[in-house]
């Protein structure tokens, strides 16, 4: 990596952390900055957090840690997976959404909740398995339904298979809201952007796919600068075009899937964080996919913040605030991408 990176690079790992503090000291409850250190040692260091109010350190630990922890990975997996989809449509407007991962984990989020909401902590485990599950096999079904006779698969092809199955998931998705009697509000929320689990059990399960799923994506830069240039060049230049299609699709969507279980349906940071990254330090993709998945947990961490600002003490989903901004912000982008339009 060119020195000229380590700027950008060192300056987002300093956002996502600056938004982290940010959300750990002010709340409904603000805690004194000088007091957080010696709140997050206080499992080791007792004794420093002794002279304390101990609400705060529930407040931290409990509370406030775990839920910004949860939202900084969910806008890290929706930053990258938006990066490479569109890097690999070659699309501003694509979003880590376009291939039915969100309407297929609405459906089995929405099927979970109107089997019943389960009260241990094993059952809770239901709804975003549920989601997980049916997110990956909505994926799965996109891509079946667009291979050609040849085996082979365009992207044109699996983006009208991805508004397909999205449009059929969304429909069972509202059938089944409109059977359900007592779980239609959590069913709401969780499609609003809210987090069906809290406590640091959602983000210990959601880790592994995740790292997987990130790692894939960060691996792909070269791969998408190279698709850049037309699938059709990339292929002369030597790209298995299928193969990395494939995989880069297979590693967004599984990071996609894993946010959108333990993190509900929150729209447009997959829109927003890789074009402003783009804007502001260039389209290599060896850069824009590692500064993405940083800028999107920092993104989220503040959207997050302001959702349970506005109305504390409630809590306002925060896939209410990221559409308010993100939808001026994609008409921005479609103006700006309008032919003759500089």
């Amino acid at each position: 990596m060119s020195r000229r990176w380590f700027f950008p690079l060192g300056l987002n790992v300093a956002l996502l952390a600056a938004a982290l503090i940010w959300s750990l000291v002010w709340g409904p409850v603000s805690i004194p900055p000088r007091d957080l250190g010696a709140i997050l040692l206080s499992p080791w260091r007792p004794e420093l957090a002794a002279s304390l109010p101990k609400h705060y350190t529930t407040i931290v630990w409990d509370v406030r840690l775990p839920r910004a922890v949860l939202m900084a990975l969910v806008g890290m997996a929706l930053g990258g997976s938006g990066a490479a989809f569109q890097g690999l449509f070659r699309n501003p407007l694509a979003d880590p959404y376009l291939l039915g991962v969100a309407s297929g984990a609405g459906l089995g989020a929405v099927l979970a909740f109107s089997l019943a909401w389960p009260r241990e902590l094993a059952g809770m485990y239901r709804v975003p398995a549920f989601a997980f599950g049916t997110a990956l096999l909505t994926v799965a079904l996109v891509h079946l339904l667009a291979r050609g006779a040849a085996g082979s698969v365009s992207s044109s092809s699996l983006l009208l298979a991805g508004i397909a199955v999205s449009a059929t998931a969304s429909a069972l998705m509202s059938y089944l809201m409109l059977r359900s009697e007592g779980e239609l509000r959590r069913a709401l929320v969780y499609l609003l952007g809210g987090a069906p689990m809290l406590g640091w059990d959602p983000i210990l399960a959601m880790s592994p796919y995740l790292a997987l799923g990130l790692a894939g994506l960060v691996a792909s830069g070269h791969i998408l600068n190279v698709l850049q240039f037309g699938e059709e060049q990339a292929h002369y230049l030597g790209l298995a075009v299928n193969r990395a299609r494939m995989f880069i699709i297979a590693a967004a969507s599984l990071s996609t899937a894993a946010a959108v279980a333990f993190g509900g349906i929150i729209g447009f940071i997959g829109l927003m964080v890789p074009h402003a990254v783009r804007l502001l330090w260039g389209a290599d993709y060896r850069r824009v996919l590692p500064l993405s998945i940083l800028l999107g947990g920092t993104t989220l961490v503040l959207f997050d913040w302001l959702a349970r600002m506005l109305l504390r003490p409630r809590v306002l989903p925060v896939g209410v605030v990221t559409s308010l901004v993100g939808g001026p912000f994609f008409l921005w982008i479609l103006r700006r991408h309008r032919p003759g339009v500089q």
